[in-house]
């Protein structure tokens, strides 16, 4: 039985999201075309659903994309054909109306538009929405392209709910710019094409957009000299064998009473990112697990491990890793 996803009312608020999918199996499918088409779907689907994508990494098998999913707002006619627009440039089978099909409909008052506008509008402002859109739509062309057939992902996606608050979201963040460091890829973040900070450094209005919210910062030139301090830590930029370094060792490292910068714990797999439901302080877990009943609720929040000075207290909840999160 799948468990249901954790989400914040968008009535009250913003709510950001760090969500993960894998291919099948793990297979490693993407070369740079892929990664190329797949970053540009994720900027149509966003615009479309009305999501900013605060940032990225696409790798060969997977990708992470922290997600803001804004207040819900009303939505004119004009505004939702400029979204359809941008989904369906051209016409294709694949769309289940022409642009100026709806816009008749929508003009005239007819009932065909209405129901055209419910459709339309329950593809919006949800982040289950924006994935399943976004998967779907690559897959097509995926499969198309490689002349392929059936599932391209691995299960369901996962997702962790992130608090809003202090440098949570911008840990999360440099915890997804750095995927390429982790894997071998590049020694500096700046120089992978497919993330939100190498989109950003190349100039990317909507990437440093994008960054600018998870810092809070209101200039590029602010926030990337912050955030590239939380990549590579204050004065120092430790590379040579981060990437192998484990949890465990991490852990070695506490209970010899030696605690590491922030850039060297980002720079290895921490799964409480990517593995949990909930990312922030304790209150914050709590207040979105109640109500959800079952063995989920029952647990507890758990602490991060205590490698690092974080800047606030985090938490996060286990346990759902391998039955999906969608």
């Amino acid at each position: 039985m799948r468990q249901p996803r954790i989400k914040a009312p968008t009535a009250t608020g913003d709510s950001i999201y760090h969500c993960v999918s894998r291919t099948v199996n793990g297979a490693f499918l993407f070369d740079d075309l892929a990664k190329e088409t797949l970053r540009k779907h994720l900027r149509q689907v966003a615009d479309f659903c009305g999501v900013q994508i605060l940032t990225y990494a696409i790798l060969s098998n997977h990708f992470h994309v922290l997600v803001r999913i804004p207040r819900s707002t009303p939505i004119s006619d004009d505004e939702l054909l400029r979204r359809y627009k941008v989904l369906h440039p051209s016409p294709t089978r694949h769309q289940q109306a022409t642009l100026a099909t709806a816009e008749a409909w929508l003009r005239s008052g007819a009932p065909e538009g209405a129901a055209w506008r419910q459709r339309q509008l329950a593809l919006m402002g949800d982040v289950s929405a924006f994935m399943k859109l976004l998967k779907q739509r690559f897959s097509i062309w995926f499969n198309h392209a490689h002349g392929r057939y059936g599932t391209l992902w691995s299960e369901r996606f996962k997702s962790v709910l992130i608090e809003s608050r202090d440098r949570v979201v911008e840990i999360v963040a440099a915890y997804i710019d750095l995927n390429a460091v982790r894997a071998g890829l590049v020694s500096d973040p700046k120089d992978y094409r497919f993330c939100g900070y190498g989109e950003a450094v190349a100039g990317g209005k909507l990437a440093q957009a994008g960054l600018r919210h998870a810092l809070g910062s209101l200039s590029w030139q602010t926030a990337q000299a912050d955030y590239r301090q939380t990549l590579y830590g204050v004065g120092s930029a430790p590379r040579d064998g981060a990437a192998s370094l484990s949890l465990a060792d991490l852990e070695k490292v506490v209970r010899a009473r030696g605690r590491l910068a922030p850039s060297a714990v980002l720079r290895c797999r921490i799964r409480h990112f990517s593995d949990g439901a909930v990312l922030g302080a304790r209150a914050f877990v709590a207040r979105h697990l109640r109500g959800l009943g079952g063995r989920r609720a029952d647990k507890p929040p758990r602490d991060l491990p205590d490698l690092v000075d974080w800047g606030t207290e985090l938490a996060t909840l286990h346990g759902l890793r391998r039955r999906g999160t969608t």
